[in-house]
C-alpha cells in the first residue's frame, strides 16, 4: 500500500538524511587515514534503485555529485538478477564511473526488501596511496592513467557478505601503505553496510512502496525548487574567456532561459598529456555545486535539484578527457570550471556572488620513510586560503576552496604524531592583495619541517601566476605556491612540483592567496583601515599608498 500523506513522506526523507549523516559518521570513525578522519576528505550518499541521488550526507560537495554517476555505472554494468544481499562494489576509475582521480575510492551497496534493489548507499573517499609511479599516486609527471595506481573497474568486492579475497590481496600488493588502505576500504565498507541496514528498516516500516514513493517525491520537489528559484536568475548568454597558468585560454557559454541552465564547454584546449584533465562527469559536477548555490544551497541535494542543467562537452578536451589520459591533478581544472562560471556570472548577480577566491585545492604531497617506525608515510594536505569580498563584507580568511567545502585543515598535533614533520608555522598571509572598498580575506603561510633523512614533496596548484580575480575597481588577490627552503641552497618557487628530494630539517612553506578585493580602496573605512594596521595585515606605508589612509 502507498501513501502520499506529506508528513511520513517528510519524515522518510529525514530518515534518509540522518541514515546518510550515521554513514559518515561510521566511516570518520573507523578510518585509518587523517585525510579522511580528520580532514573528513570524503563524502557519503543515498541513491534509488537506479542510481539517483536520493540524499547526501556531509562532506565534500564535489564528492557528492560523484556518487550517483557511480552507482549508474555499476548498475549498469552488473546484470540486476546477478546482484545479490550482501554485495558490495567498488570503483575508483574515471573512464568507469569513478570521475575523479584513482586516489578516490568510491563503495556502493545495493539495498534490499521483497526479494529486490529499492536504493543504493555509496561513499568516496581520498586513500592515501593505491600504487602508481609515485607515493601517494600522483604525479605531474604522469602521461597515462596506468601510471596513476590500481584501476578498479566498478567490480564486485563483496560477495554475499563475504570478502572476495583475492582482491583485497591485490589492492594490498599495489600500495606502498597496504595496512592503511585496507583499513580505509573497510572503514568505508562498513559505512555502506550501516546505510543499508537503515534503510532497510525505514522500508519495512513504512512499506516498500511508500518508500519509494518518498524519494521520488521528494525529487519531483527538488526541481520543483531549483525551476522556481531560477526565475530569478538573469536571463541570456553569457561568455567568458579568461587566461590560465599555463598560457592556454579556457572559454564557457552559460545560456540561462525559464527552463534551462546550460553550460557550454566545447570550445576548449584537447587534453593535455600531463594530469591536467578531467572526465566529463566531474565538469558536470562543477556545474552543479554552482547551479545549487544559486538556486536553492541550504535544502538537501537530490536528482531532482539538477534537472534544468544542461552540459555540452567535447570528447578529447581537457574537460572531457578520452582514455588512457592521466587525470590525477582533475581537482584543479574542475576548480578552473568552476570559477570559470562563477567570474562568468558574478557581474549579473553581484547580491549573490563574491569577488574571486583562492580557487585552489593546493594539495600539498609530503612523504618517505617515518624515522620513528621505519614505514611509508604521505600526507596529504588540501590547505586553506582567502575567499573573495562581497557586497558590504570582506572575504573570509583561512577556508578550504569552493571545491573542498565541509572539511577541516589536519591539527598539527596529528600531523607531527603520525607522519615524519613538525608544523613550525601557521599563520594569515600578509602579503599585498586583495585590496578593495572591502577586502579579500587572508591565505595562510603553513611551515613543514622535515623529520626524515629523505622524503619528498609533490604539489599542483593553480591561480598561482593569476591570482583571485577583482570586483568594482577592487585589486586581484595574492598568488598560491609552495616554497621548497632547504638546510642548504637557495629557496625555490613551485606551483607544479613532483618528486622532489627533500633532506631533514627542510622546510617546506605554503603560502596560499589572498582573495579578491570588492570597490575602490579609497572607498574603505578608515576605521578597518586601522584594525587592519592593529592587526598586522597591513602598513602604514602601504595603508597610506593604497587606500590613501592618512589617520
Amino acid at each position: 500500500m502507498t501513501t502520499n500523506d506529506p508528513i511520513t513522506l517528510e519524515i522518510i526523507q529525514n530518515s534518509l538524511q540522518a541514515a546518510a549523516d550515521e554513514m559518515f559518521a561510521a566511516m570518520k570513525k573507523t578510518a585509518m587515514s587523517s585525510i579522511i578522519y580528520e580532514v573528513l576528505d570524503m563524502g557519503t550518499g543515498i541513491l534509488d534503485a537506479d542510481g539517483e541521488i536520493a540524499c547526501s550526507g556531509a562532506g565534500i560537495p564535489a564528492f557528492i555529485g560523484v556518487l550517483d554517476k557511480a552507482v549508474k555505472v555499476i548498475a549498469r554494468k552488473t546484470p540486476r538478477d546477478s546482484i545479490r544481499p550482501g554485495d558490495v562494489f567498488a570503483t575508483n576509475d574515471p573512464y568507469f564511473g569513478g570521475v575523479t582521480h584513482l586516489n578516490d575510492i568510491v563503495v556502493a551497496m545495493p539495498v534490499f526488501a521483497e526479494g529486490r534493489v529499492i536504493a543504493w548507499t555509496a561513499n568516496i573517499a581520498h586513500n592515501s596511496d593505491v600504487g602508481g609511479m609515485a607515493p601517494g599516486s600522483l604525479s605531474g609527471e604522469a602521461t597515462e592513467i596506468y601510471q596513476e595506481g590500481l584501476r578498479l573497474p566498478a567490480i564486485k568486492i563483496i560477495d554475499q557478505g563475504e570478502p572476495i579475497a583475492p582482491v583485497f590481496e591485490i589492492l594490498k600488493a599495489n600500495s606502498r601503505m597496504p595496512d592503511v588502505l585496507e583499513g580505509d576500504v573497510w572503514a568505508a565498507i562498513a559505512s555502506v553496510r550501516v546505510g543499508a541496514r537503515r534503510l532497510t528498516e525505514i522500508a519495512v516500516k513504512y512499506g516498500v512502496a511508500t518508500f519509494e514513493r518518498a524519494m521520488s517525491a521528494f525529487m519531483d520537489y527538488g526541481e520543483t525548487v531549483s525551476r522556481k528559484a531560477m526565475q530569478d536568475l538573469p536571463k541570456g548568454r553569457f561568455v567568458l574567456t579568461e587566461e590560465q597558468d599555463d598560457g592556454s585560454r579556457f572559454t564557457v557559454t552559460i545560456t540561462i532561459t525559464d527552463a534551462v541552465f546550460e553550460v557550454d564547454l566545447r570550445d576548449n584546449p584537447d587534453q593535455q598529456p600531463g594530469p591536467v584533465n578531467t572526465s566529463r562527469d566531474g565538469v558536470m559536477v562543477a556545474a552543479q555545486m554552482l547551479f545549487k548555490s544559486l538556486t536553492d544551497p541550504y535544502s538537501p541535494t537530490n536528482e531532482g535539484s539538477f534537472r534544468p542543467i544542461r552540459l555540452l562537452t567535447r570528447e578529447g578536451s581537457v574537460f572531457h578527457a578520452r582514455e588512457p589520459a592521466p587525470i590525477g591533478f582533475y581537482y584543479e581544472i574542475e576548480l578552473r570550471v568552476y570559477d570559470l562560471m562563477w567570474r562568468c556570472l558574478a557581474p549579473h548577480i553581484p547580491d549573490r556572488l563574491a569577488a574571486g577566491h583562492f580557487a585552489s585545492v593546493c594539495g600539498t604531497f609530503i612523504g618517505g620513510i617515518h624515522p620513528d617506525t621505519g614505514r611509508q608515510y604521505t600526507i596529504i594536505e588540501p590547505q586553506l586560503g582567502g575567499w573573495g569580498a562581497r557586497r558590504g563584507a570582506d572575504g573570509n580568511s583561512a577556508i578550504f576552496c569552493g571545491f573542498h567545502g565541509e572539511t577541516y585543515n589536519c591539527p598539527a598535533e596529528i600531523n607531527e604524531a603520525r607522519n615524519g614533520l613538525y608544523v613550525d608555522r601557521m599563520a594569515l598571509n600578509e602579503e599585498p592583495g586583495g585590496e578593495g572598498e572591502f577586502t579579500g580575506g587572508r591565505g595562510i603561510v603553513m611551515d613543514y619541517r622535515v623529520r626524515a633523512e629523505s622524503g619528498f614533496l609533490t604539489a599542483g596548484y593553480t591561480r598561482s601566476k593569476f591570482p583571485a580575480w577583482a570586483m568594482d575597481g577592487g585589486r586581484e588577490g595574492s598568488p598560491n605556491y609552495v616554497q621548497y627552503r632547504p638546510v642548504e641552497g637557495e629557496p625555490q618557487r613551485f606551483a607544479f612540483v613532483s618528486g622532489l628530494a627533500t633532506r631533514k630539517d627542510d622546510v617546506i612553506r605554503v603560502v596560499t592567496g589572498n582573495g579578491g578585493g570588492l570597490g575602490d580602496p579609497k572607498d574603505r573605512d578608515p576605521e578597518k583601515i586601522r584594525m587592519d594596521i592593529k592587526n598586522g595585515l597591513i602598513t602604514p606605508e602601504r595603508a597610506r599608498a593604497v587606500y590613501g589612509f592618512q589617520g
